[in-house]
């Protein structure tokens, strides 16, 4: 391996002071061995106070686009996010994506994007609509399949959204309630990100690779059981969700810094000049 990376890589576990860092040393020593998960909200980007407002780092782009290839195509986003979200945030690059907690999937990079369940119906979204009425700062985020209630900037409102949202769950039965960041969201009961995640790991750039799925929130942890009852690794993102002292990184800032590093040992394997 070539003597700089060696650097990098340092430089990389530095910012990761976590109990996880002999678990990514791992990745980083053999990323051939791996395959890659990755939320969006909180993981590779940093929280925004709308969904509207994130911001994508200058060089996240590229990063993934070399994982890509590092990785012969295993790179995949999961994310509550829908599909076409992470396609407007990651242009050009299109990879394999499980969108709105499993209910959107795209099978290979640049394809299509398939709906694995119906619209929320109308009477639902009314329902949503009229808990929102209730404080200019509670955000409504219709995403297809699923309904999203974010009251960041609202946030003693929390368990009243949630006790009436949970009345919602009871009278439509096909919905369960998931608690994120500042978020309350309605999902169809048959999906959620582990669902996402079992979908891709059949996939043949999956396929024969460990699956490490990266998240921050309640929503990812479904995810994350999975990928380690398949033999891989589920890593935890500091933040509202995760305390520090039990994470692997430190924020979404170290998540990249290390995906960075990983581009690099899989574009430079050890053994080569």
């Amino acid at each position: 391996m070539k003597p700089h990376l060696f650097y990098m890589y340092a430089t990389a576990m530095q910012e990761i002071s976590t109990p996880g860092s002999a678990r990514l040393e791992r990745v980083l020593a053999n990323p051939a061995e791996w395959a890659l998960f990755i939320d969006i909200d909180g993981t590779l980007l940093d929280m925004a106070p709308r969904p509207d407002a994130a911001v994508v780092p200058p060089g996240l782009v590229e990063t993934l686009t070399r994982l890509s290839k590092g990785f012969g195509g295993g790179v995949a986003l999961v994310t509550g996010r829908r599909v076409a979200d992470a396609d407007r945030f990651f242009a050009p690059l299109r990879l394999v994506t499980s969108g709105v907690h499993g209910a959107e999937v795209r099978t290979h990079p640049g394809g299509e994007t398939l709906m694995l369940a119906a619209p929320v119906p109308s009477e639902v979204l009314q329902a949503v609509h009229d808990i929102a009425a209730r404080s200019s700062g509670i955000l409504i985020e219709e995403k297809g399949p699923v309904v999203a209630v974010h009251y960041r900037k609202a946030p003693e409102l929390g368990p009243a959204i949630e006790r009436d949202l949970g009345s919602i769950t009871l009278r439509w039965k096909d919905f369960t309630l998931r608690p994120g960041r500042r978020v309350l969201e309605l999902v169809p009961k048959a999906h959620s990100k582990g669902t996402g995640l079992r979908s891709l790991v059949r996939l043949p750039a999956f396929n024969g690779r460990r699956p490490i799925m990266i998240g921050d929130d309640h929503g990812d942890e479904a995810a994350m059981h999975l990928a380690q009852r398949l033999g891989g690794l589920g890593l935890k993102v500091a933040g509202e969700h995760f305390d520090r002292h039990g994470a692997d990184f430190d924020g979404a800032a170290s998540v990249r810094a290390w995906l960075s590093g990983l581009a690099d040992a899989a574009a430079n394997p050890p053994g080569t000049a």
